[in-house]
């Protein structure tokens, strides 16, 4: 893709915001627009005999920093963005899987000296509490944020028409599109995907040579696919 070309970043904020920076910093135009909009709940958080916390998004970790003031326990993250979010929010010991929820299940497995509590989405795409209680490790889980639905707007859907490369990070927003596409087929859209399970929505609507994902799910690997 030629440099400058214009990339429309359908993430929530505040991560797409961070996610448009890094896409500039590489020579391209942005267009921030998200498909998804994060809403923290009102979630009871017991802290009672819990020894470490698990977040599988920035958005879970900076969601639980809004209801508690608690930073002293040990951290695994599902990558190195949810990690990242750990540390600015606080939190001194983080452990990353570097990977999806399995790899983290495993890290949290062989490091977990107790019960764990997971704070994430209120419709989480996996279930980490459950394949931890498979794996023998004690696991609660508070959903301590929503993500809604967002209409992009009119501006936005007039330049679909024009070569567009499309940045996608969950199965979600991707499914957000693909019901847009469905009523407004868009030619000239490319498709760059985190992961083969957010490309999979948008397989059923548009050309199949349209849609590429990373090789590991990791917004360095994804972006590196801009220039491909």
């Amino acid at each position: 893709m030629t440099a400058g070309a214009p990339v429309w970043i359908t993430r929530a904020r505040p991560g797409a915001l961070a996610t448009a920076e890094r896409v500039r910093d590489l020579g391209f135009e942005v267009l921030v627009d998200p498909l998804l909009v994060v809403e923290t709940l009102d979630a009871e958080l017991d802290l009672s005999r819990v020894t470490a916390l698990a977040f599988t998004s920035a958005n879970g970790v900076e969601a639980f920093a809004r209801l508690s003031d608690a930073r002293g326990l040990p951290v695994f993250a599902v990558g190195r963005a949810t990690a990242k979010a750990a540390h600015v929010e606080g939190f001194a010991s983080v452990s990353s899987a570097d990977g999806d929820v399995e790899d983290l299940c495993e890290l949290i497995a062989a490091g977990a000296s107790g019960p764990v509590l997971w704070a994430g989405a209120k419709e989480p795409a996996g279930d980490l509490v459950g394949m931890l209680r498979g794996c023998g490790v004690m696991a609660k889980g508070v959903a301590v944020y929503e993500t809604l639905d967002r209409a992009p707007s009119d501006e936005t859907l007039a330049r679909l028409d024009a070569p567009t490369t499309v940045l996608l990070h969950s199965p979600r927003g991707a499914r957000v599109l693909a019901a847009i596409l469905r009523e407004r087929p868009s030619p000239t859209l490319r498709f760059l995907c985190l992961s083969e399970a957010v490309a999979a929505p948008l397989r059923e609507v548009v050309e199949p040579g349209s849609v590429t994902f990373a090789p590991r799910p990791d917004e360095s690997a994804l972006l590196e696919l801009l220039n491909s």
